[in-house]
């Protein structure tokens, strides 16, 4: 249900769970923790992508009622994907939903088809966030709208998340996107993209 494909520097990690919205279970989540800690000091760029029409829905809901929404799998995936010395690009491939929010929100840059739509319902749900997403959420967008998100569960689409910089570019192909911003990490070397990295 998880893919990688590692090209020269560019890796290329793949949700493959379409028949359930790519949502994730606890396996899933540390095979993805395990290549996002491989991938520091290996790659130069990493896609995060998903196939079908939904990038992910968060937590598979038969496994969150079984402790995973409470798992600490999501902050080791979501602070294993912000500590990477490389390029990191979310390629929403569709909605981003729920816990889905952190590995999307650790990665640098995050481009979405137009059709995409966010919202993070742990107000209804009556689940917490994972503990890193409040802070990411707010350092991105300012408080105000981490709250529009977190605690009136707003459902944002993609124009809307572009204008408040949840996200950072719309695209039909948002794979293609990702590799005309890839290109110039994929030309350099390791080095000097954490270099550039550290200093943003």
């Amino acid at each position: 249900m998880i893919s990688c494909d590692r090209d020269d520097g560019l890796w290329t990690v793949t949700l493959n769970r379409p028949d359930k919205a790519n949502a994730l279970t606890g396996a899933m989540l540390a095979e993805l923790a395990d290549i996002a800690e491989d991938a520091a000091g290996k790659a130069r760029v990493l896609i995060l992508t998903g196939v079908g029409k939904v990038f992910s829905a968060g937590a598979d809901l038969d496994a969150a009622k079984a402790g995973l929404a409470t798992d600490p799998v999501w902050e080791r995936l979501s602070g294993a994907l912000a500590a990477l010395p490389c390029l990191t690009i979310a390629a929403l491939n569709g909605t981003l939903a729920g816990g889905a929010f952190g590995m999307a929100l650790a990665c640098d840059l995050r481009v979405a088809v137009p059709g995409a739509s966010f919202f993070y319902p742990v107000m209804r749900l009556g689940y917490a966030p994972q503990p890193s997403d409040p802070g990411r959420l707010a350092a991105l967008l300012g408080p105000a709208r981490a709250r529009l998100i977190l605690l009136a569960g707003a459902r944002l689409d993609a124009a809307e998340a572009l204008a408040i910089g949840l996200i950072d570019r719309v695209a039909d192909d948002v794979m293609a996107e990702a590799h005309v911003l890839a290109t110039p990490a994929l030309g350099a070397s390791s080095e000097h993209v954490a270099r550039l990295k550290r200093m943003t």
